[in-house]
């Protein structure tokens, strides 16, 4: 039975995904109920992986399984991801068969060791493209000059595609153009646009983490928790802008579908701020919200949802210029934490093949 709170974000057009994903939420039968109360995706990246393997063992015998294989911890995990992945996309394929495609996806980060190298990029995105063999599966990218070209490599090949790490409004305009790049070139090559799906996952929290403590350390308290909203809005306001433009509008009357802003990073990490700060201040149509266990708990339970970026993006550039004036230079801070994201990943990374390799020398024994 749906979620009154998650169904009338999506009345707002907001679809609700989750952001996580393991073994354990899918033999469960956690993932088909949140897919019941209305969640109509589910994204993952390393450090949910390292999270869901390194503290069970429901892992145990795909790890078994492949030590008898002589795998290495990279391909082992490799296949549990993609074993995982598979099942939930099979779980969300009837919110993808009747969203024609809009919804019901499931996301699967290519290594962020490659995300400077686009010929990797591209490479790995194909191999798990063929492995997962679902059409609603999304590859994560991200939004590294490195993966741009590989971004539009992937949707002139018809590979849905999730562009990850976007903090800044140029990053962010580069994606949108990207997309629509790609869109053209598989035009250009007589194939069909209707069933690409893409949408490009906008750092949200991570933003404020930065800003407030540069904020508080200026004794300008009062303009905590503003900025990443207001860097969101400016996002939001040039795909409303770009969906006027007569470069849109011919891709539309093609078949194209909308490339989704997707908010991430949406758990609030300030316990001095709204616990749901990030979900219900910015809901508005053709957008997504990623949402992690403990937060989308606190927005069944008291979320309000409304169309309120919209208000909020009203009051954006003042709220940035306030910033700005404080001494605040949020280019530099979401520069650093483009750099930044892509490191964390990469430790997620590396310390979930330390997970792995653990429990082999453990069956090894």
């Amino acid at each position: 039975m749906s979620h009154p709170i998650i169904q009338a974000a999506l009345e707002s057009g907001q679809s609700i995904w989750l952001d996580f994903i393991s073994r354990e939420l899918i033999e469960s039968g956690g993932l088909e109920q949140a897919v019941a109360e209305g969640i109509r995706g589910v994204t993952s990246n390393p450090t949910i992986f390292e999270k869901a393997v390194s503290k069970g063992s429901d892992y145990d015998a795909d790890i078994q399984a492949g030590v008898k294989h002589n795998a290495s911890a990279q391909e082992i995990f490799e296949s549990l991801a993609v074993c995982d992945v598979a099942r939930a996309a099979d779980t969300l394929a009837g919110v993808y068969a009747s969203s024609e495609g809009r919804d019901g996806f499931v996301s699967l980060e290519v290594s962020p060791d490659l995300a400077h190298d686009t010929e990797g990029t591209i490479k790995e995105a194909e191999h798990l493209w063929r492995l997962v063999s679902r059409p609603n599966l999304m590859i994560k990218v991200p939004g590294t000059k490195a993966g741009m070209p590989a971004f539009q490599a992937l949707i002139r090949k018809g590979i849905n595609v999730n562009v990850t790490l976007l903090f800044s409004l140029e990053q962010y305009k580069s994606v949108l153009a990207t997309y629509m790049s790609g869109l053209e070139d598989r035009l250009a090559d007589g194939q069909g646009i209707s069933d690409i799906a893409s949408v490009a996952s906008f750092f949200v929290s991570r933003v404020d983490t930065v800003a407030d403590k540069q904020l508080r350390e200026k004794g300008k308290e009062k303009l905590t928790g503003k900025a990443a909203i207001a860097n969101a809005c400016l996002a939001y306001r040039h795909f409303l802008e770009e969906s006027e433009t007569d470069r849109w509008q011919t891709l539309l009357h093609r078949g194209a579908q909308v490339q989704r802003p997707l908010w991430a990073s949406t758990s609030t990490k300030d316990p001095a701020l709204n616990d749901i700060l990030y979900v219900d201040e910015l809901i508005a149509k053709d957008t997504v919200n990623t949402i992690p266990p403990s937060t989308l708990e606190a927005f069944k339970d008291h979320g309000r949802p409304s169309e309120k970026l919209l208000v909020n993006l009203k009051q954006a550039d003042a709220t940035l210029k306030a910033i700005a004036d404080a001494g605040i230079d949020l280019n530099r801070i979401t520069t650093d934490l483009i750099e930044d994201g892509v490191k964390k990943f990469a430790v997620s990374y590396s310390e979930l093949l330390q997970a792995i390799d653990a429990k082999i020398k453990l069956i090894a024994k």
